[in-house]
């Protein structure tokens, strides 16, 4: 059977919400928002799913996600650790703080064999973007270094609650990925988004401009360039670093700008929302209660 793979990435959601049994219910039977991107992930056709997650983790994420999870598509686990370390480098004295997400996805190279999605756990994305994702890695005629982004407009992005840090992308007349400039500190004013970028300088944002909310579509070759970069970063990382991380975005703006991929920019309508800040969850769960009285999902 060939496969289509979801990988989701939840190594982080100890940390983030003091332990996996106190992640956020925001549907009327306890769903959690990783329930809907699951849903429409194989709805739109993916029929595995990687969980990365960390070993102390396992048993409590499994009798909670997992073993629902398992009765409806393929599941494998993958564990993101510190000591998860190409052969010849040594855990770093004084890390506590994970390698990062272009690491996270580097844990999954044993397990998937296939083109695949990355998604965050507790980001909930929209069904659009999952068929423009799985009808993109699955051309055809694809190129094995061809890869895609799915693009978030920024407007559709924003808390009512405080400032975001986004991704804005700059793309070529084709739609090709040119750069990602991360941006802090977003927020509504008006027709427009105020944000300060990282000298400190307040700047307009378009509310239009297209942003990443890192959902990216891979083909396997990836893993290649993944282990590659996260060699050179451990030989280039001092030993005061111990909260620097390896991050995705990081490795695909890399990849770019040294010509051995390119990235189509997908762009979706759909909103993005998720729980940055305590004050969202009402407003997460009135959005999917929303989505549920339309017929998008089941009761």
């Amino acid at each position: 059977m060939s496969y289509t793979t979801l990988v989701i990435m939840a190594a982080g959601m100890g940390s983030r919400y003091g332990g996996i049994k106190q992640l956020e219910a925001v549907g009327p039977n306890g769903e959690i928002i990783m329930d809907y991107s699951i849903y429409d992930a194989i709805y739109a056709g993916f029929n595995k799913v990687v969980f990365i997650i960390r070993k102390d983790l396992e048993k409590d994420f499994k009798e909670i996600v997992g073993k629902r999870i398992e009765k409806k598509v393929k599941v494998e686990y993958v564990f993101q650790e510190l000591d998860a370390l190409p052969d010849g480098y040594n855990p770093q004295e004084g890390r506590t703080k994970p390698w990062g997400t272009g690491h996270a996805i580097l844990c999954c190279r044993d397990v998937v064999n296939e083109p695949f999605l990355v998604i965050n756990a507790d980001d909930y994305y929209g069904k659009e973007a999952y068929r423009l994702v799985y009808n993109f890695i699955n051309s055809d005629t694809h190129n094995p270094h061809l890869y895609c982004m799915a693009g978030f407009i920024l407007g559709n992005t924003l808390s009512e609650n405080g400032g975001v840090t986004r991704g804005v992308c700059e793309t070529d007349s084709e739609g090709y990925l040119v750069d990602i400039i991360e941006t802090s500190g977003i927020i509504k004013e008006g027709d427009h988004a105020k944000a300060t970028d990282k000298n400190g300088k307040d700047n307009t944002i378009d509310l239009n401009s297209v942003v990443s909310m890192n959902m990216w579509g891979f083909m396997p070759s990836v893993f290649e360039e993944l282990e590659r970069g996260f060699k050179e970063f451990l030989s280039n990382l001092s030993p005061d670093d111990v909260k620097k991380e390896y991050l995705l975005p990081d490795v695909v703006g890399n990849m770019i700008h040294n010509n051995k991929a390119k990235v189509k920019v997908l762009k979706t309508s759909d909103r993005w929302f998720g729980v940055t800040y305590k004050e969202d969850k009402a407003s997460v769960v009135e959005a999917i209660k929303r989505l549920i009285d339309s017929g998008a999902y089941p009761n």
